[in-house]
């Protein structure tokens, strides 16, 4: 498999790496299941960009290092923050359609989502997610130069310092030296083959690690894929402490990690107590907690909930917007109340239950703002990557904004990047691999990562529950990696090898923090040191 540029992963940021480059360069898009099946389908809200003369780049920047608690990048956040017109005007051209509203100087309707001082959400109604990778899915669909490969998954980039021990060190002169990406290796799930994909340009668009947690809004892809990949092959990490707890996700049985958009908040939605509390019962509780009341960022909600529910000894609380408009509801949030009323709740007329869960992870791959990694030749982008954007917490809808102008970017980085002569790559060997003798193990490693990993490294932390995390974490990576290297691979034990290495990266990043600040609260450490610093964790060469 030869091709110009690889990219692996097909949400926002991997499609519209792709779009901007299938003119000049023959590219893969690399998906672990169907293109739809990632995080950026599920996206509800929206894109935050300055879209109105009543806005400014300043006010958008100075609300994202206020969420940020004062660790995001200010160089960073006003590069992506000045391009997002011209991503939401590609967005538009590529036909996504959002919602209209002709009083608008755009021509288009901006809701307010929490930490936002102003409307500058444009969304298509509260399915904005699948309403963009709709739209993008059809352009790649139909591009002769972009190839898919829908259900293989990703196992490992090939770096030549991986190569010089296999004698091909003379097959090209930049094998000596500073370690180059050269393509990686990927599993056919439906044959089970390992196919080496060779590529100038690797670029790794895999999303975040939400699955690590036993409750979170993301779908079952997101493994931390991407950023494991890169870890091993070299990259440095930053920021993994910061997991950000989506304050409302649905509360029912039957509604497996179903997100009630932030927007519900921003337009009037009330977060009150349940009939369980009591005498208490149908109180609001966030004026309590923050002046900002329902529309402070996610970290403040998220922990006020938490706080409210352990306290109280709750299962849930409500979020009420019932004394909306019903036609009002029904036209802005179609999609969440045709879910509800299948539930049972009519959210025009009764409050919705609802839980934190876990919905971003903010740190990831270190990389510039066109993507590039510490390795030549390896990209990331999208929620794999760290740019310096979110900081300690991620302000709502500036995620996708992100993708497109990060992944215009790195487009544009690869194709201003001379040609190389790509050496011969060595295909995958499992000459001294058999069969798993009981693949239950993984199911019950799987399943013990995700429950002490949401009862130790959750909302509210302490070193003793972290360091209790990671001593489980070392024990399940020597039982991996013995699994690893003696049976042969299968797309769950690939994702839980991810899982255990994102998890440490977290454990390990969340302990070197000796503070609290934005998304990482320590019991042990309640004060917010003077000076922000970034947690930067650097691999071993191996």
């Amino acid at each position: 498999m030869k091709f110009d540029v690889a990219i692996v992963g097909s949400g926002l940021a991997g499609l519209s790496v792709a779009l901007h480059l299938a003119q000049t360069r023959k590219v893969a898009i690399i998906s672990k299941r169907a293109l739809l099946d990632g995080a950026s389908n599920w996206a509800q809200g929206g894109i935050a960009a300055v879209l109105d003369s009543g806005d400014s780049h300043d006010q958008h920047i100075t609300d994202t290092l206020v969420a940020g608690a004062g660790l995001c990048e200010e160089a960073a956040t006003r590069y992506i923050v000045e391009n997002g017109r011209a991503a939401i005007e590609w967005l538009i051209e590529q036909g996504v359609p959002f919602t209209r509203d002709e009083t608008a100087e755009l021509g288009f309707h901006l809701t307010r989502e929490g930490g936002h001082s102003q409307r500058r959400i444009i969304h298509a109604a509260d399915a904005t997610g699948h309403a963009v990778q709709v739209t993008l899915e059809q352009k790649v669909r139909a591009h002769p130069n972009i190839a898919l490969f829908e259900h293989h998954c990703a196992i490992d980039v090939i770096t030549s310092d991986k190569l010089t021990g296999k004698g091909l060190s003379g097959n090209a002169p930049h094998l000596v030296g500073q370690p180059r990406c050269y393509g990686l290796y990927v599993q056919d799930e439906e044959s089970g083959q390992v196919l080496t994909f060779e590529a100038e340009h690797t670029v790794l668009a895999t999303g975040g690690a939400g699955k690590v947690y036993l409750y979170t809004t993301n779908p079952d892809t997101a493994t931390g894929d991407g950023i494991a990949m890169a870890w091993r092959a070299g990259c440095r990490v930053s920021n993994m402490e910061f997991i950000q707890f989506h304050p409302t996700c649905l509360y029912h049985p039957y509604a497996k990690s179903f997100l009630i958009t932030e927007a519900i908040r921003g337009e009037g939605g009330l977060l009150k107590l349940p009939p369980e509390a009591g005498a208490a019962a149908g109180t609001r509780f966030m004026p309590a907690h923050d002046e900002r009341g329902e529309l402070a960022p996610r970290d403040v909600v998220a922990r006020a909930i938490d706080f409210e529910m352990k306290k109280r000894g709750l299962d849930y609380v409500h979020l009420d917007i019932s004394h909306q408009d019903p036609e009002f509801l029904k036209e802005h949030f179609p999609t969440i109340y045709a879910r509800c009323l299948e539930l049972g709740i009519d959210i025009t007329k009764e409050p919705i239950p609802v839980v934190p869960a876990v919905h971003f992870t903010c740190g990831g791959i270190v990389t510039d703002l066109a993507g590039r990694t510490d390795i030549p030749g390896l990209y990331a982008v999208g929620e794999t990557a760290c740019t310096g954007l979110h900081g300690a917490n991620r302000l709502a809808s500036n995620s996708l904004l992100e993708c497109v102008v990060v992944g215009r970017a790195c487009a544009h980085q690869i194709a201003a990047a001379p040609p190389i002569e790509n050496p011969v790559l060595p295909p995958w060997d499992e000459s001294r691999v058999t069969n798993a003798d009981e693949e239950v193990v993984i199911a019950h490693n799987w399943d013990e990562l995700r429950r002490f990993m949401w009862n130790y490294v959750g909302i509210v932390r302490t070193t003793k529950r972290l360091e209790r995390a990671q001593h489980r974490i070392a024990l399940l990576k020597e039982e991996i990696d013995e699994y690893y290297r003696n049976f042969r691979i299968t797309h769950d034990l690939l994702e839980l090898r991810n899982l255990v290495e994102v998890a440490s990266l977290i454990v390990n990043s969340a302990l070197s923090r000796h503070e609290s600040r934005g998304l990482h609260y320590s019991r042990d450490f309640p004060d917010t040191l003077p000076k922000a610093l970034p947690s930067v964790l650097t691999p071993e060469r191996r």
